[in-house]
């Protein structure tokens, strides 16, 4: 068991970091989080002059490919995915079980 004095000492410790970190100073340098101030442009970008089109940005391009190409990877997944379920099974150990008694499994 570490000394008692170590103990006492922990939460001093602790409670001096709390005060450290709400006297935190902002890189800005002034009193608080900036934020842009609302344009009423979508997303805050200015739609291009008429004629003209809108520059995409470096990661749409990988951000469409990645989130479309993941969604038909898992369309096609699930297509394919065997059928696990209870009542599949007990169809075919039932036909099973049939056939090995000699019994009819297919009704006309």
């Amino acid at each position: 068991m570490p000394p008692s004095s170590l103990l006492r000492a922990l939460p001093l410790r602790a409670g001096s970091r709390r005060l450290q970190s709400s006297t935190r100073r902002y890189a800005s340098g002034s009193h608080g989080p900036q934020y842009n101030e609302p344009s009423g442009w979508l997303f805050g970008e200015k739609p291009p002059p008429p004629g003209q089109k809108r520059k995409r940005e470096d990661w749409e391009l990988i951000w469409y490919i990645g989130m479309y190409g993941s969604m038909a990877v898992a369309a096609i997944g699930l297509y394919y995915k065997p059928d696990t379920s209870i009542q599949t099974w007990a169809l075919n150990e039932a036909k099973a079980r049939m056939e090995a008694r000699g019994e009819k499994t297919d009704y006309p």
